[in-house]
């Protein structure tokens, strides 16, 4: 954002407006720009609301519409927890994901991302370890 680069948030399954990376859009704009799709309570995943459903497919369509857009860092929050919890699904993650510039740095957050052998991005832990970091707190 320092040289003048676009940085991108979406954040799946997240409706809250008192995080740190929401209230701070407005001063780091127009670098900066983070959408929420989720609902204010965290989601059931034992028992996700038709509403999580309709609240994903509708930040994916909007993401599809980000990397159009070409950010520079195009960071998607809690995308690998929806797939693990069948919000979304895989296939779709990965077909849009197929059209993310090289330029764009992307990263995908949320434990449990699919292990899924025949994608490095949703298993790179065992297909490809340089593309993974994992942070233990």
């Amino acid at each position: 954002m320092g040289h003048g680069y676009k940085v991108i948030i979406i954040q799946f399954m997240k409706g809250r407006k008192y995080i740190g990376e929401y209230k701070i859009k407005d001063r780091l704009s127009p670098e900066y720009e983070i959408h929420q799709f989720g609902m204010k309570e965290f989601i059931n995943f034992k028992n996700p609301d038709p509403e999580d459903y309709k609240l994903a497919a509708e930040a994916l369509e909007f993401t599809k519409k980000a990397i159009k857009r070409g950010p520079r860092l195009l960071i998607l929050d809690k995308m690998n927890l929806a797939a693990h919890f069948g919000i979304l699904k895989t296939e779709d993650i990965l077909k849009l994901l197929e059209d993310i510039p090289e330029e764009t740095t992307l990263v995908l957050t949320g434990r449990r991302a699919p292990k899924d052998s025949s994608s490095p991005i949703f298993n790179p832990l065992y297909n490809n370890p340089p593309l993974s970091t994992t942070f233990n707190c």
